[in-house]
């Protein structure tokens, strides 16, 4: 493929790539490695059977998004009562906060393998510079900062091919899997599933499309101009599927890479993405340990701000305040201030001494408890022509996203009643 085209390519993709490299931060590494250290290649069907629910949610999310000109909290607010969705939302930051805490203590953690150092002052740096770079960062400026970083996780491709894998029994594992039913083993596969599909992404890539709406002279919403659907649509769904497809794409080789390396050694309990890099230095070299360090920073500069940002959006929408990147903090001081909160909030968790296993956990669980109910707002909205028109879901997006909110709803369900057992 010519310069020109790539170039080209990359210009057209933009939100779906986005929330789809997103979702692969170092909170997810974490589960995905502890997938392969644990069962081998034994999950790694879960990533197929994940990828066309997780691309339909995510669809949807940003059909909304671009139908109606507004993001998700804001159309919630004008359809469900304030005491529903404030609730939720705040249930939304709070999960998001702590993600970002674990996410930062996990980079830190990585760059002190690499250099060395003190990890809470890698992790201060880490936080403000995520911080700064969304405050005083113009959108069309920043959106191409987080394009870039999406090339991070190909540091995990990398990864995989410095290890000896055995490809034929990938494939049989992968499309002819033999599911277990133990209890660790059910346990895992819900994170799995709630590490792909997380209610962060739906309001992120919903944001995203109203920010490039906002962001261009010749783009309405297709309320507003329904001559442009066709052309936008369309780019909607081949930006989330490819976005969705990278996504996990990457998750698969992170599976793969544990699976192949620390599994055999008997190294089967892998508590974060930078114990995952430290164990394998010693049983796959110095350049995979290295890769797969570099990609957990990569992947959490991406992450954070879509976890801050998310939260602002999502907040700010909901109490009808501006809430755009592409604005200044002075026009928009409460988005501004809810990703700062969020942000320097997970820096001081790191400081706090929190355990990153419940810190992820708790995350988990709250993602759980919020999941489902904004799921089946999203499919409820998507439906309604009062906020879609004509651009109402389809029979196909519509499977799609019910199927997701199905499986959702049963992760949610034994998520919960293992923790409250």
């Amino acid at each position: 493929m010519k310069l020109s085209r790539l170039f080209n390519l990359s210009k057209r993709l933009g939100p779906g790539l986005i929330t789809g490299a997103a979702d692969d931060d170092p909170s997810g590494i974490a589960t995905y490695s502890q997938a392969g250290a644990q069962y081998g290649f034994g999950l790694s069907w879960s990533i197929v059977l994940t990828y066309p629910l997780m691309a339909g949610i995510q669809i949807i999310s940003a059909r909304i998004g671009a139908v109606s000109g507004r993001g998700l909290a804001h159309n919630m607010s004008l359809n469900y009562p304030l005491a529903i969705t404030l609730p939720l939302v705040f249930l939304l930051l709070v999960a998001n906060t702590i993600n970002i805490a674990a996410d930062l203590a996990a980079m830190a953690d990585a760059v002190k393998l690499v250099i060395g150092g003190p990890r809470h002052f890698y992790a201060v740096i880490i936080g403000f510079g995520c911080l700064l770079l969304q405050v005083f960062i113009p959108y069309q400026r920043y959106l191409p900062i987080l394009k870039w970083l999406t090339l991070s996780l190909f540091t995990y491709v990398g990864t995989v091919f410095s290890s000896n894998v055995d490809w034929g029994n990938v494939i049989t594992e992968t499309f002819l899997p033999h599911i277990n039913f133990r209890a660790d083993y059910i346990l895992l596969l819900v994170g799995v599933f709630g590490t792909t599909i997380s209610p962060y992404l739906f309001f992120w890539q919903a944001g995203e499309e109203v920010e490039d709406i906002q962001a261009s002279e010749s783009r309405k919403s297709l309320i507003e101009a329904p001559e442009q659907a066709t052309r936008q649509l369309k780019r909607i769904k081949w930006d989330t599927f490819i976005g969705m497809g990278f996504s996990n794409i990457i998750a698969f080789f992170i599976i793969l890479t544990t699976a192949a390396t620390l599994f055999p050694a008997g190294i089967h309990n892998i508590q974060t993405s930078a114990e995952a890099a430290a164990a394998l230095r010693p049983i796959a070299g110095e350049f995979a340990f290295l890769l797969f360090a570099l990609g957990i920073l990569g992947t959490g500069l991406l992450a954070i701000p879509v976890l801050a940002g998310s939260a602002a959006y999502a907040l700010a929408e909901l109490i009808h305040k501006p809430a755009s990147l592409s604005l200044k903090p002075a026009a928009a001081k409460h988005f501004y201030a809810i990703i700062s909160i969020a942000t320097l909030l997970g820096v001081a968790l790191v400081f706090s001494g929190i355990d990153p296993i419940k810190a992820l956990l708790w995350s988990a669980v709250i993602n759980g408890v919020v999941a489902v109910p904004i799921m089946i707002t999203l499919m409820r909205m998507a439906s309604k022509t009062s906020i879609m028109g004509t651009f109402v879901i389809g029979t196909k997006t519509k499977v799609l996203g019910w199927m997701a909110t199905a499986l959702m709803t049963v992760a949610a369900t034994i998520l919960i009643w293992v923790y409250i057992r």
